[in-house]
């Protein structure tokens, strides 16, 4: 699920960074308000009225942190079974 910001002049969102060669830091404000971790992706998109607007794609992590593993009745023997 990602987060949207819309950067606009506003008490809520306002913070600057300084671009260094062709990279910008995120406010540590910013950052945390949004819950952005390394390895997240920002898409930016440039608004009709010249506002930008950054989709926070944040890393899915633990895809199988809740898995349990299989408790089926049937013994499989994985190297027998399975492409190695």
């Amino acid at each position: 699920m990602g987060l949207y910001l819309l950067i606009m002049s506003s008490d809520h969102t306002n913070a600057e960074s300084k671009v260094s060669g062709n990279q910008a830091n995120i406010p540590a404000r910013i950052r945390r308000e949004l819950e952005i971790d390394d390895g997240d992706h920002l898409r930016w998109q440039i608004e009709d009225d010249g506002s930008i607007r950054v989709h926070v794609i944040q890393q899915q992590t633990g895809t199988f942190a809740e898995f349990d593993g299989y408790d089926g009745e049937t013994a499989t023997d994985v190297t027998a079974e399975h492409d190695a």
